[in-house]
């Protein structure tokens, strides 16, 4: 019997053994590659600037009289960057064969280029192709070229009743480049329905948010921010921060005070030369 209790109790440990032998994870392996690195455009990598430079020179000498030297396009050829075969091309196997056979039938005629220099060729191209599509290496041109005093008569005209050169706007040219100044006065940045969702609780934010006032079937007037609003329903939250919702029926009065509705009205009219009136005159607010 007891014999028998120890042969038991030694197979139980040798099962439990070979069970946690067999759930016990794997040796570590070496650690995966990293992947590699993509870079802007079409996820591809940047190509060797060596070989963008050597493809550049065969391309202009090859190529440019149709395409253009930056293979923009010419006369004669398509513009190369944004084409499909080209942005397809990986190392001039697509590429490749246009250079060697040519299209006769669209006036292309072969060009005898080695097996390296078509690669080149296709390395000047990705490298254009990414340098068209690298929105940070914009360089904006000179943007300041109206004349201030009609943009001073327009600002009079037409926004002098929201906004003061001494008051609000005292020292902007001073807080923004150009390009972003037009911009805020093109587009306010802070144009959106809620304190909250205007990005703070600020003066700043709150000055931007559209103001409601609803007045009920029983005559209660509620007023406050608009939080929510479409053809069914409106939302505002009073000065104590409470939130308040109404079916908008035919019963319902609302009255919306947007403060930057003035902004998209004067959108609409804007010529080029009033925008660019108006940056000149702000430009003088230092």
């Amino acid at each position: 019997m007891f014999g028998t209790s120890l042969h038991r109790a030694v197979l139980l440990v040798a099962v439990s053994v070979t069970f946690l032998d067999a759930q016990a994870p794997p040796p570590p392996g070496p650690a995966p590659a990293p992947q590699r690195r993509r870079n802007f455009l079409i996820s591809r990598d940047v190509p060797d600037p060596a070989a963008v430079d050597r493809g550049k020179k065969t391309f202009v000498a090859h190529c440019g009289f149709c395409h253009g030297s930056n293979a923009n396009g010419g006369e004669a050829g398509p513009d190369l960057i944004r084409s499909a075969l080209a942005l397809n091309d990986e190392g001039g196997d697509k590429i490749g064969p246009v250079i060697l056979n040519g299209r006769p039938e669209k006036g292309m005629p072969p060009i005898h280029l080695t097996t390296d220099q078509i690669k080149d060729v296709a390395a000047f191209l990705r490298g254009r192709q990414q340098a068209a599509i690298d929105r940070g290496a914009y360089k904006i041109q000179n943007i300041v070229t109206g004349d201030v005093s009609q943009g001073h008569a327009y600002f009079t005209a037409h926004c002098a009743s929201c906004h003061s050169p001494t008051g609000d706007l005292a020292g902007v040219a001073g807080k923004y480049d150009e390009a972003a100044l037009q911009s805020r006065f093109l587009y306010p940045q802070s144009r959106t329905i809620g304190q909250r969702a205007a990005g703070g609780t600020g003066p700043a934010a709150a000055k931007s948010v559209p103001q409601v006032t609803v007045t009920t079937p029983a005559g209660q007037q509620l007023s406050g921010s608009l939080e929510y609003i479409d053809d069914f329903d409106v939302g505002l939250r009073d000065s104590s921060g409470e939130y308040h919702s109404f079916v908008r029926t035919p019963a319902l009065k609302m009255e919306v005070r947007d403060p930057l509705a003035k902004h998209e009205e004067l959108l609409k009219q804007y010529s080029d030369a009033d925008m660019h009136n108006i940056l000149a005159y702000l430009e003088t607010l230092k």
